[in-house]
């Protein structure tokens, strides 16, 4: 059976919300940026009654700006000094450590529980600041701080959005006395702060955001029948949307946050339909004999992309979110599938086969110039950062499934593996 029916016919079962606080998924950057810029990120200075900080941003900013790709951070052992201060800064310690830019700051307590955080970015060469931050945040927002610190220092060094203070989804697997346990997850971008959404000893599949990140829609099956639901994070409170005959797949929410884009079979043939989220109103968009899935929204709200084997073979095709004629786009292999657009709507990654070797592209909309980024045999469920710059997705790594990252130009690529099993179906948040 094809990975492409696979994914029709896979059905979950949804279980409880639990909240978890450790790190779940390993990062290993497996391709860098040869040029990439040389950076120095100094331990932060503390000042307060216990000994140490509640949180270390620094090291979380560094590891934040070195699996960039884009960006190479110096290691705390090979630093000359340690400046936590302005005046403490001398330039010249630093050109001849051949680093171009150089990030200082401090911690310092407020009252029980409140910190302020300050942070400066310099020009070395220049011997000028270049960015400055001062905030007041709760122990339990110091984390967050360093992503949005890595942010602030990405987009000033790059002029490209960072995407360090966004969240993943995704689905882990762990067996245990015969059986198998899925859980659906949300966690930071580096893996920490992982929360469980779903639990099941029957597959979870399909989580995908809302544009503003507060929800999450995704399939899961109870009392043996498909249906889809829609998860509130900040509570856990869930509600079936979808529960039609026959299969209730591949939900993707509408750029506005108003409708769905669904897979039904509910009338006999497998369509993409729109389901107005406010009144339940449901439209059908695709009429066909092949099977028709996976669709995907284009960041304008006017265009659905979607997976259909009415060719003979799955390939992605267009058709109008309102109803319409569907247009074929892709030509080229053997295999296209899973579309997703970026958020400027400029590319659309996909899942591209030849020959049996199924791999990630990314196809310009505008030359229609497929560019394959991948040499796995078996990589799948494509997301792209809310930048664009990436494309996250789930690949085999020995015999286990892990996610994977690459750039949408191939010069990075990254692995995050799940210790304890097995992870895939990642979607990256707004």
């Amino acid at each position: 059976m094809s990975a492409f029916l696979r994914k029709i016919l896979l059905i979950s079962l949804v279980g409880c919300y639990v909240p978890a606080s450790q790190a779940e998924l390993t990062l290993e950057i497996t391709k860098g940026i040869e040029s990439a810029i040389p950076i120095a990120v100094v331990p932060f200075g503390w000042t307060g009654s216990k000994d140490r900080a509640p949180e270390d941003l620094a090291p979380i900013i560094q590891a934040d700006l070195s699996r960039s790709g884009l960006l190479k951070t110096l290691p705390v052992g090979e630093m000359l000094t340690m400046p936590s201060k302005a005046n403490h800064v001398r330039f010249r310690n630093w050109q001849a450590l051949g680093q171009e830019y150089l990030v200082i700051g401090e911690i310092s307590e407020v009252v029980d529980k409140q910190y302020q955080v300050q942070f400066q970015l310099f020009n070395v060469y220049r011997g000028e600041q270049f960015l400055g931050y001062r905030l007041t945040v709760s122990e339990k927002e110091l984390r967050r701080t360093a992503h949005h610190i890595s942010d602030l220092i990405y987009e000033k060094l790059t002029n490209k959005k960072g995407v360090f203070g966004t969240r993943l989804a995704y689905i882990t697997t762990t067996s245990k006395a015969n059986k198998k346990l899925y859980k659906l997850i949300i966690a930071d971008a580096d893996g920490f702060e992982p929360r469980v959404i779903a639990s099941s000893l029957e597959p979870i599949m399909s989580p995908t955001w809302s544009p503003d990140g507060k929800q999450i829609a995704y399939v899961s099956f109870e009392n043996k029948r498909s249906a889809i639901f829609v998860q509130t994070l900040a509570n856990g409170k869930r509600e079936r949307v979808a529960s039609y005959k026959g299969i209730n797949g591949a939900p993707s929410f509408s750029p506005d946050g108003t409708r769905l884009a669904l897979t039904l079979s509910k009338d006999g043939s497998t369509d993409i339909y729109i389901l107005n989220l406010n009144n339940r109103s449901l439209t059908k968009i695709t009429k066909s004999y092949g099977i028709d899935t996976e669709p995907s929204w284009s960041p304008d709200g006017k265009t659905i992309v979607y997976t259909s084997d009415r060719g003979g073979k799955p390939q992605l095709y267009t058709v109008p979110s309102n109803g319409g004629k569907a247009k074929r786009l892709t030509f080229e292999g053997d295999y296209n599938a899973r579309g997703q657009f970026s958020l400027d709507g400029k590319n659309i990654a996909m899942v591209h086969a030849n020959r049996g070797d199924y791999r990630i592209a990314v196809m310009d909309m505008a030359t229609r110039t497929v560019n394959v980024l991948t040499a796995g045999r078996y990589d799948e469920a494509p997301s792209f950062s809310p930048n664009g710059e990436m494309v996250l997705y789930a690949s085999r790594k020995g015999n286990k499934n892990v996610l994977s990252a690459v750039s949408i130009d191939g010069r990075m690529q990254q692995n995050l593996s799940f210790d304890n099993g097995d992870v895939r179906e990642p979607a990256w948040s707004p």
